[in-house]
C-alpha cells in the first residue's frame, strides 16, 4: 500500500462520511486521542508519497474539534 507523505493541495470534494457511533475506530480514537465530536471524513488532493511521486488521489481522515484531523490514509488513485 502507498504511504501518503504529505498534502500537496488544498482538499476538495469533502464529504462525511460518518459521524457519533456510525464511526468503527471510535474506541481507538478516543483511546489514542480524547473524547470529542468524532467525524470520518474524505475528501480528494494531490499528495507527495513517501517515495516523492506526486498523486492525486482520494483520501479519508478522522477529524474532531478541538484535536483536528488525524490518521490520514490514501484510499485510491485517481487519473
Amino acid at each position: 500500500m502507498k504511504k501518503l507523505h504529505r498534502l500537496r493541495s488544498e482538499l476538495r470534494h469533502v464529504e462525511t462520511i460518518a459521524t457519533g457511533p456510525g464511526v468503527r475506530a471510535l474506541p481507538y480514537l478516543r483511546e489514542v486521542y480524547g473524547p470529542g465530536k468524532w467525524r470520518k471524513m474524505k475528501g480528494v488532493a494531490e499528495v507527495e508519497l513517501t517515495t516523492g511521486e506526486v498523486v492525486t488521489a482520494e483520501v479519508h481522515w478522522y477529524e474532531a474539534h478541538g484535536i483536528g484531523r488525524v490518521d490520514w490514509k490514501i484510499k485510491r488513485e485517481l487519473e
